[in-house]
């Protein structure tokens, strides 16, 4: 009897053993990261980065690396068979114009837009002005030129972000007072190319999968469009399509390095407030790369051969300016001074050190009025 009740112990003994093994190893995912993510990081070698790549020819490297980016963003939208701008509103303010427009973006969308034009005889400079994200789509465009024409809602929400955001001034507003014309248009889902049914953050999932679903990107339209916008802008008779530059905040700084890489028109580019490095962005003690509010930034598959620094060196020896906050919780200090130290390589080996304007600021996740001083210096210098 006494046997048995041993070999009944040991059974259950290591069932209990084995139950807790089998328990130990039935996940495969902890805080929605695979538990062998460090595994894969280790896999991204980026084998195309400029001084990775065997390609010597820098002008080579830059058309490699180009085409690679654009087979990452996949089938782009169809271009409109013409622009087919009309004015549908004017307001006079101090020192220029703004105009209400309305063109064909694509052959998909015919969309509304901001231009300001400063008073005075042109040809003048121009800044492609690219919004940001924030988890906020009830305005776009908006949240860089002051709205006119439209609802109080509207108006109030375009204040509120200016002043959470951008120091209580409108980035174009400023620029058009200074000089240059500038352009804003509703990335796709923000504004009025949103949703029929109102804003909802979740939407994000549901419209990256359904594009993704039919061989195309929705990030990746985001990035065509910018493309389309620029060159809609420098068809103007007011702009001196030699003098373009581009300027982006969170989200929208993501928009300007990648324009600023992948258009030959643009000639200098401002971001603020977003440049990283992956082995950051998807870390399990500081990353921020999974969730909703990324869709809006991920290729498929460029992680096989570039990461955000390379990226955004195709635009070398382009003029470019990045700034970030050391206390912006999105993007931690080391990454973005890592970011940044692979872009100087890049510069410099280029022999075109003074163009590449990096800084850290003693602020969060914001574009300040201090900024955007040195943002028009810096365009002052560059596009006129």
């Amino acid at each position: 009897m006494r046997m048995k009740t041993i070999a009944l112990y040991v059974f259950l003994l290591f069932c209990g053993v084995a139950f807790a093994q089998q328990s130990k190893q039935a996940y495969e995912f902890e805080k929605d990261y695979p538990v062998f993510l460090d595994r894969i990081k280790s896999e991204l070698t980026y084998p195309l980065a400029w001084g990775n790549s065997s390609i010597q020819n820098f002008e080579y490297w830059k058309d490699s690396a180009r085409s690679v980016v654009f087979e990452a963003m996949l089938t782009p939208p169809p271009y409109a068979p013409s622009f087919d701008m009309e004015v549908v509103a004017v307001e006079q303010r101090e020192g220029y114009e703004a105009r209400k427009i309305r063109f064909n973006l694509t052959d998909y969308s015919r969309v509304p837009a901001y231009v300001l034009v400063p008073n005075g005889k042109g040809p003048f400079p121009a800044v492609v002005l690219l919004h940001d994200h924030g988890a906020h789509f009830s305005i776009g465009k908006e949240k860089m030129i002051r709205p006119f024409g439209v609802d109080s809602l509207t108006t109030a929400d375009a204040h509120e972000w200016a002043n959470r955001c951008y120091e209580d001034q409108f980035v174009g507003d400023y620029l058009a007072a200074n000089g240059y014309v500038v352009i804003a248009v509703d990335a796709l889902f923000w504004g009025e190319r949103g949703r029929k049914e109102g804003t909802r953050y979740e939407s994000q999932q549901a419209i990256s999968c359904v594009f993704d679903m039919l061989g195309r990107s929705w990030s990746a339209f985001v990035n065509y469009e910018d493309l389309y916008t620029t060159d809609f802008l420098a068809t103007l008779p007011e702009v001196n399509r030699n003098q373009i530059g581009c300027i982006g905040f969170s989200m929208g700084a993501y928009r300007s390095w990648m324009l600023s890489a992948l258009s030959d028109k643009i000639k200098a580019g401002a971001a603020i407030c977003w440049m990283t490095t992956t082995d950051a962005q998807l870390s399990s003690q500081s990353g921020r790369g999974k969730g909703d509010s990324n869709y809006a930034n991920v290729l498929p598959g460029l992680r096989r051969y570039l990461d955000y620094p390379h990226i955004a060196s195709i635009a070398c020896p382009k003029p470019m300016l990045f700034f970030n906050g050391r206390y912006d919780k999105l993007f931690p200090v080391p990454a973005v001074e890592d970011a940044y130290a692979t872009m100087h390589k890049v510069w410099q080996s280029q022999n075109a050190s003074e163009k590449l304007v990096t800084k850290l600021w003693d602020e969060p996740h914001v574009c300040n009025r201090s900024m955007q001083v040195d943002i028009v210096s810096f365009f002052n210098k560059y596009l006129k």
